[in-house]
């Protein structure tokens, strides 16, 4: 199965909003959504059934003008509704309840909604500076251990929670590696935030157990001389990492290399992993999607700009691909629905996070850091910093942000 090859200009167009009252002014007609949804979704989707991102927070007139999206050609009957404000976060469709379900659902009381809304932040303080002392490529936060690993050329430095709300303090420790030329460019948490890997200008991917104090747990030989970016599947038992031309798939449990998987020389800077798919992209504009057990490319879809960092939403049915135009690419791991929020800024950094609770994800486009709400768009807050941002993270609790640049990295705490 070769896959098939999919143009961008087939993407359905997103607006990114300001002020809730922009949806509102927009007539309902406006969006298949609003001609779509069936009543039984609105009563039964986001409390009883599989949480979405952010519907909750909206009431039906901003739900139903929330997207804006030129739907595909015979699609809208083989995936109906075909817009992912209805599904973002969710399984697909499901048969209207019975009428004994109706009955049970009646006598139940109705949930408060600050127990059923997932919060987004409204606004940041920037609280602290951690001063690495060089370039800080990536960045990782562990709500697990309460600290801040800062990564970088010859060193990883550690900072504890007192560090956040500094500007001058200490680091709590500074790993050195043992070859100075040695760099860290990727860096990524396990799910339980008590062992990080790093990878980059070093032929090692290279385990740490992060408590009670950081040591490494293992090196992996990798066969390629950098390494451009990692992922590591839910359940921890699978890591990626990407070089130039291939994709190494190491079984983390037994620590050893499945596979080095040949992929596009110029479509391997980035990689993400959702379920049984995992995805590359780089500088030749295509994404592609690879089935992880049988190896075979499932598809590729030409974006026609260089692709800078792919991530996925924590339900695994969303990928996030951000492009060097700062555009973003919003794609269904399994259904053909795929939309792209339009900025068209040229831009040399650009990165994505998503929040664990779902709700919202940070993209950061050189100097500006940008917070959206999902899967409304709506533009949380915006920061703007004095140097390019290389790298960031959020906090698993959704308390801090922190962003990596020339030689430090910021802590931003998160208001709600």
């Amino acid at each position: 199965m070769s896959g098939d090859k999919e143009e961008a200009s087939s993407f359905g167009i997103l607006r990114i909003y300001d002020d809730p009252e922009e949806r509102r002014n927009k007539p309902e007609s406006s969006d298949i959504f609003s001609q779509r949804e069936p009543q039984a979704q609105s009563q039964w989707g986001g409390v009883y059934g599989t949480p979405q991102w952010a519907l909750q927070g909206l009431d039906r007139s901003e739900r139903q003008t929330g997207w804006l999206s030129e739907a595909e050609p015979g699609e809208a009957a083989e995936f109906s509704p075909s817009l992912p404000g209805s599904k973002f976060g969710r399984r697909g469709p499901s048969p209207p309840p019975s009428e004994e379900v109706w009955s049970f659902l009646r006598a139940v009381p109705p949930v408060a909604d600050e127990v059923v809304r997932q919060r987004t932040p409204r606004a940041s303080w920037k609280v602290g500076k951690l001063c690495h002392g060089k370039k800080v490529y990536a960045t990782a936060i562990s709500s697990s251990t309460h600290h801040v690993y800062t990564c970088g050329h010859g060193y990883i430095k550690v900072w504890d929670e007192s560090a956040l709300h500094a500007w001058n303090k200490a680091p709590q420790a500074q790993l050195n590696f043992q070859d100075h030329q040695s760099c860290v460019l990727t860096c990524k948490l396990f799910p339980d935030e008590q062992r990080l890997i790093t990878a980059g200008l070093s032929r090692t991917l290279t385990l740490w157990d992060l408590a009670p104090t950081p040591r490494i747990r293992a090196q992996l030989a990798s066969t390629g001389p950098m390494c451009y970016s990692v992922a590591i599947s839910s359940n921890a038992q699978i890591c990626l990492a990407s070089f130039k031309g291939f994709v190494e798939i190491w079984d983390l449990r037994n620590q050893i290399l499945i596979r080095k998987h040949e992929v596009p020389e110029y479509g391997s800077r980035c990689v993400d992993i959702a379920g049984n798919k995992f995805w590359t992209g780089g500088e030749d504009t295509n994404l592609y999607s690879w089935d992880l057990r049988s190896y075979q490319k499932l598809q590729q879809h030409s974006l026609h700009h260089e692709i800078l960092s792919i991530t996925h939403d924590p339900s695994e049915e969303w990928i996030l691909v951000g492009l060097r135009t700062s555009d973003v690419i919003i794609l269904h791991t399994h259904r053909k629905e795929k939309f792209k929020a339009v900025i068209q800024k040229y831009i040399h950094h650009h990165n994505l996070k998503f929040a664990s609770c779902g709700s919202y994800f940070v993209t950061t486009m050189d100097e500006s850091i940008h917070c959206l709400a999902a899967p409304s768009l709506q533009r949380l807050f915006q920061v703007e910093e004095s140097t390019e941002i290389l790298c960031c993270d959020v906090s698993s609790d959704n308390q801090y942000l922190v962003t990596g640049s020339k030689n430090s990295a910021t802590v931003y705490q998160l208001l709600y």
